[in-house]
């Protein structure tokens, strides 16, 4: 290195500069400790619970408070509380009443919103129940919801004040708690993820099945990365929810049952889409009982399921891609992902003119925000299909012992949202593609260990 300065010169103005250059980084570091939102002085160690109608159809939306409920713990996050690691398609925020400052973010989607992409929605006015836990809250705020569509631009927004105190917020879980088994103890129970299973369409005398299908999905999800390595963050429990009749309803079949939650398949006339549209019977269900995020077991050989990301995430049992969708759709439901596959080009969700917020997703809009950063500057952009066959073929010996492994080339793969054009993916294959890809690739992996590290640390 040249130095302008010759061999002889002074080092103590070097020193005072260095000196000076650490006062300023742990100034900055102790302003950004001071501004964040402290959970104790704002939050009780319980839960503000949110019961919201959202309906209109695809010209209009409107929400509406159905009932507030306090549930005795928190289960969520106690710090970064004013962050969100991930857009989601609509935003709740806590405000301080007495100041405006902002004390709790958080993010979702619904099914309403992807209803209103359907057909069906320019014809007809529904309604759909919503559930969100915030903390609750030691003093007066005020909770502003907001839903945006495809284009990012907010279609309905609701600002409500809550009071504490009020003795109309109903308390939950204090008494008659269903039955739950915990499955698996974090390492640190206040800075972890809190996963419940939910049982859906067992009987009482099936129960033992259920919890055998718990265990299953339980060794499904942590046999892949980064849950895998992370797996002492989470906190997993067992509700053991009992249905009148076995099985789940089959409206194409036209077969309706008394189940715990109501579930069914045909949801949007899809087939395969397994979904519950009874959320708030869902969580009265776990009132009482440790969870952030659920993932409801359904006790069918039928094959289906669905993952909302920051509502639950829903799954068949009793099948050989049981494994693999449990994982997919927890995908969904917790890390935001989305499906990286076509499925027919109609009623688009995904436009060239905004980039997706989920993380392996792009329209190349704002591709520098995804996984620009990951790509060899030897891959061509778009990547070609067979691109991804010679990246393996050129691969290291260790690379290749194994032929299904997804972590080979990151590329911009054409193909994903449910559009064949205009949306690409990272690699040609991964777990949110397809069920035989037997891990997520890397661009969802870096986007699954930011979520859990966003939670934990």
């Amino acid at each position: 290195m040249h130095n302008d300065r010759g061999e002889n010169a002074p080092v103590l103005p070097l020193k005072r500069k260095m000196k000076r250059i650490v006062l300023i980084a742990l100034a900055a570091m102790l302003a950004a400790v001071a501004w964040a939102v402290d959970f104790d002085r704002y939050f009780c160690d319980a839960t503000l619970r949110l019961d919201y109608a959202f309906a209109g159809d695809v010209n209009k939306q409107e929400i509406y408070v159905d009932q507030l409920s306090r549930l005795p713990r928190w289960w969520g996050r106690r710090v970064r509380l004013d962050e969100l690691p991930a857009a989601g398609d609509g935003t709740i925020t806590v405000r301080d009443h007495k100041s405006g400052e902002v004390i709790y973010l958080h993010s979702f989607s619904s099914l309403f919103q992807e209803w209103l992409s359907t057909a069906e929605a320019k014809m007809v006015r529904k309604s759909m129940e919503n559930v969100f836990l915030v903390p609750m809250p030691r003093d007066t705020v005020d909770i502003t919801i907001e839903l945006r569509d495809p284009h990012h631009r907010t279609t309905s927004s609701l600002t409500h004040q809550v009071n504490p105190n009020d003795i109309l917020i109903a308390h939950r879980g204090e008494q008659n708690v269903t039955p739950y088994v915990t499955l698996q103890q974090a390492a640190d129970t206040l800075h972890c993820i809190h996963i419940a299973y939910v049982a859906e369409g067992y009987t009482e005398a099936e129960m033992p099945q259920f919890l055998e299908h718990c265990h299953e999905a339980m060794d499904a999800l942590f046999h892949h990365e980064p849950f895998k390595a992370l797996r002492d963050r989470f906190n997993i429990v067992a509700v053991l929810s009992a249905s009148h009749d076995s099985g789940v309803s089959d409206p194409g079949a036209g077969k309706w049952l008394d189940t715990a939650l109501g579930s069914h398949f045909d949801t949007f006339y899809s087939k395969r889409y397994l979904t519950t549209l009874h959320l708030k019977q869902l969580h009265n269900v776990l009132a009482g009982i440790p969870y952030e995020h659920i993932i409801i077991l359904a006790n069918t050989e039928h094959y289906g399921g669905g993952g909302i990301y920051n509502s639950y995430n829903l799954s068949y049992t009793r099948g050989n891609r049981f494994r693999p969708v449990v994982v997919h759709e927890f995908g969904h439901s917790f890390a935001g992902l989305g499906d990286e596959y076509p499925y027919g080009d109609d009623d688009p969700r995904y436009f060239a003119d905004v980039e997706p917020w989920e993380a392996n997703l792009t329209t190349l809009c704002d591709f520098s925000s995804k996984w620009a950063d990951m790509i060899d500057e030897s891959t061509p952009c778009p990547t070609p299909e067979r691109d991804q066959e010679s990246g393996l073929a050129n691969a290291s010996s260790q690379e290749a012992v194994d032929s299904t492994l997804v972590t080979r080339r990151v590329g911009l793969f054409e193909g994903g949202g449910y559009l064949s054009k205009g949306v690409y993916r990272p690699v040609q294959d991964c777990r949110m593609r397809t069920n035989e890809v037997p891990e997520f690739c890397p661009v969802c992996q870096r986007a699954i260990r930011r979520l859990i590290e966003f939670y934990t640390n």
